[in-house]
């Protein structure tokens, strides 16, 4: 797919998927069957686009440092427009929940970050990467399509929408990624 895409430009993927990110925010927000639809859809194109920007940059030599920083900006806005749109829409009423979720995954990817910047390569381990948690957000959304949002699953006192455990992974596993990718790069400074 990259090669027969590769006339277009890496960087028109990378705001692809941005702008896909931002209307599956919005679809959340607002709620409702079809929105709800069209957001999941979205999601897989914010995850389709996403993978393609950094196969197409690679495929044409025109990978760059400018691209990646692209890339990673704009994905943050993007998790941030998402997962903001689940919390403040009809799906989440749980603020709480939905800021250590918001919180788990930007420091799971700043500490990726980090460890690039003190110079021991970008560290992209750990038990949630951005595409599980991408496919996460997609099957979430699958289930909530068939289940009003007030009806929560779970068991007393642990009751969520989908979308909601969603938000639950996303804050657990979220934060042991980035503790995961902070004792990684740790370690790797060895013994003063």
């Amino acid at each position: 797919m990259a090669l027969r895409l590769s006339h277009i430009h890496p960087d028109a993927f990378t705001w692809a998927a941005f702008a896909a990110a931002f209307l599956a925010g919005v679809c959340f927000f607002l709620g409702g069957f079809t929105l709800l639809f069209l957001g999941v859809l979205l999601v897989f194109f914010n995850a389709l686009f996403d993978a393609l920007d950094g196969k197409i940059a690679k495929v044409t030599g025109k990978a760059s440092a400018r691209g990646d920083f692209l890339d990673h900006v704009l994905d943050r806005y993007a998790d941030v427009f998402m997962l903001a749109g689940i919390i403040l829409g009809p799906y989440s009423g749980n603020a709480v929940l939905g800021l250590l979720a918001i919180l788990g995954v930007l420091l799971a990817s700043y500490m990726g970050t980090q460890a690039q910047a003190v110079g021991m390569g970008r560290d992209y381990g750990g038990l949630l990467g951005r595409a599980d948690r991408l496919v996460i957000l997609v099957l979430a959304g699958i289930v909530q399509l068939f289940v009003a949002p007030p009806t929560r699953l779970g068991v007393a006192p642990v009751l969520f929408t989908p979308l909601e455990w969603a938000l639950v992974l996303f804050a657990v596993l979220g934060h042991a990624t980035a503790v995961q990718r902070a004792v990684s790069t740790w370690r790797k400074f060895g013994r003063p």
